[in-house]
């Protein structure tokens, strides 16, 4: 079986252009937990899901490098949960996104995905064909089509 016979044409994105407020939004409105960032020509130039977010808006505590010549302290955050929620809102989506994305074309056969999706720990592939996005594969669309004959 082949990406294109198992991916979701509709994909859900953001712009590069974007902010964390798009992002998140798309993420309430349809229950969803990562998006591709795409440039105009709809090729894939990041990756944003909800752990990136996560990451931004948790307690960064204050970090301690000692080595031999100095001591040095990088603080941690001065701001309340609130007001770190509030403040990533207006970012630029580029400035947490993952620029390196994996992907896979519509050809690529689904034991390749599965193989990459459970050895890269992520839950999504986007499907491209000719360098575009068209399409998009999850973890549960793996299990899915490939138990369906068996169950």
């Amino acid at each position: 079986m082949k990406a294109y016979q198992s991916m979701k044409e509709t994909v859900i994105t953001v712009s590069e252009q974007d902010t964390i407020r798009t992002v998140v939004e798309r993420f309430i409105a349809s229950g969803i937990s990562g998006v591709p960032v795409v440039n105009e020509q709809q090729e894939v130039v990041g990756y944003i899901s909800d752990g990136d977010i996560m990451r931004a808006i948790g307690k960064h505590k204050d970090i301690i490098v000692d080595t031999f010549v100095y001591v040095d302290v990088i603080k941690g955050d001065d701001e309340n949960y609130e007001e770190r929620v509030r403040h990533i809102l207006n970012r630029p989506v580029m400035e947490m996104a993952r620029r390196k994305v994996v992907t896979a074309t519509v050809e690529t056969e689904m034991e390749e995905i599965a193989a990459t999706l459970g050895a890269k720990r992520i839950k999504k592939l986007p499907i491209l064909k000719d360098g575009k996005l068209v399409g998009i594969i999850s973890r549960g669309d793996v299990i899915r089509h490939s138990f369906k004959q068996f169950i």
